[in-house]
């Protein structure tokens, strides 16, 4: 989608939530162009007034500067920005405009003040974690946001995640081309797919190899996915890394299909908790919602279920690394029906 026309987009879409799964068009795909419909899909009251009620808690939680957080602001913002967006809310505009504004400046603003446009915390394990978050927030606001630093603050962190890229294809803690790990790696490589969806120049050749070292590290007995190779596959792994070859044009490559049994096998407990439970099912969800009806309609109720015992009453989740990230990503796995964010109408 080009960027002029993303805001023509959310103006238009109805919430009837007609859910498809759309083919990603890349120069590299293995894919035909035929779209798959998923199915017609209507959020529960209580599911919607779970979402609606986490976004007022987010808003009363965001600092003066735009920011929300301490520990990892840029992550939180970008996270929190991206649930507005999930509802179709659009910066500057209505009851949250003011909200978001805000957010875009302040991760506007960190991309000025870092070096040469690194939006992490410079020798931090998860500096480039939250690189890569805000490359993905501010190219699914772009062509909504009329901050005029965006493109510019956009661009030159995408060129940094290029330039970081290692000789095996994948991205590590810091932005230099050394060492690799899965869960990085994912995190650039859909970074740079809703960058390039936004318009963003990024070559061909680095999504390549990021395919190549997201494949090293499936071991094709069990169809899972290890954290720096095939070895000790994991559930949130294996989502991470189904979905970054299914955005990058992979859909019907056999590790897919492979990484889908591997997540249809895991035990039930993947609904009620577990060391990365929240990261684990906002990549499983967006896998099963590609896959089909049949996959998003089996998986669904069970989390989001889980997920309304677990709201508090204020409206907060409070899971895992803190209330902002909880709440923001327990948004994000409910309200993949909306489809308002272009990452999730791929």
């Amino acid at each position: 989608m080009k960027p002029e026309n993303k805001t023509t987009f959310w103006r238009t879409f109805t919430v009837t939530l007609i859910v498809w799964a759309l083919t990603p068009v890349n120069s590299f795909s293995q894919e035909s162009s035929t779209t798959q419909r998923v199915g017609r899909v209507r959020l529960l009251p209580e599911i919607q007034e779970a979402i609606s009620k986490g976004l007022s808690f987010l808003a009363k939680t965001q600092n003066q500067d735009g920011k929300w957080g301490d520990k990892h602001p840029v992550a939180d913002t970008s996270l929190a920005l991206m649930s507005y967006m999930l509802q179709g809310h659009v910066p500057g505009r209505g009851t949250y405009g003011r909200n978001m504004d805000r957010a875009v400046a302040y991760l506007v603003e960190v991309g000025k003040k870092g070096h040469a446009g690194y939006m992490g915390t410079p020798n931090h394990h998860g500096g480039m974690y939250e690189h890569g978050l805000a490359i993905l927030a501010l190219s699914e606001a772009w062509g909504q946001s009329t901050n005029p630093h965006l493109r510019n603050t956009l661009k030159k962190a995408v060129e940094i995640t290029i330039r970081s890229q290692n000789n095996q294809g994948g991205w590590r803690y810091n932005p230099e081309p050394r060492d690799a790990d899965l869960s990085m790696t994912v995190m650039q490589t859909v970074a740079l797919n809703s960058a390039k969806e936004a318009g963003i120049s990024v070559p061909d050749e680095t999504l390549k190899k990021a395919v190549k070292y997201v494949l090293y590290c499936q071991d094709e007995t069990s169809g899972g996915f290890g954290y720096s190779g095939p070895s000790g596959p994991g559930f949130a792994r294996t989502g991470a890394g189904v979905m970054s070859l299914i955005m990058c044009g992979q859909r019907n490559h056999p590790a897919v299909k492979r990484g889908m049994r591997f997540l249809h096998a895991y035990p039930d407990q993947k609904f009620s908790g577990g060391s990365h439970y929240l990261y684990g099912n906002y990549y499983a969800i967006q896998c099963m919602y590609q896959s089909g009806e049949a996959d998003f309609n089996a998986y669904y109720p069970h989390i989001s279920k889980t997920l309304l015992e677990k709201q508090r009453d204020d409206g907060r989740w409070s899971i895992k690394e803190g209330d902002t990230y909880s709440t923001s990503m327990a948004i994000l796995i409910l309200g993949v029906p909306y489809r308002f964010l272009p990452i999730y109408q791929r």
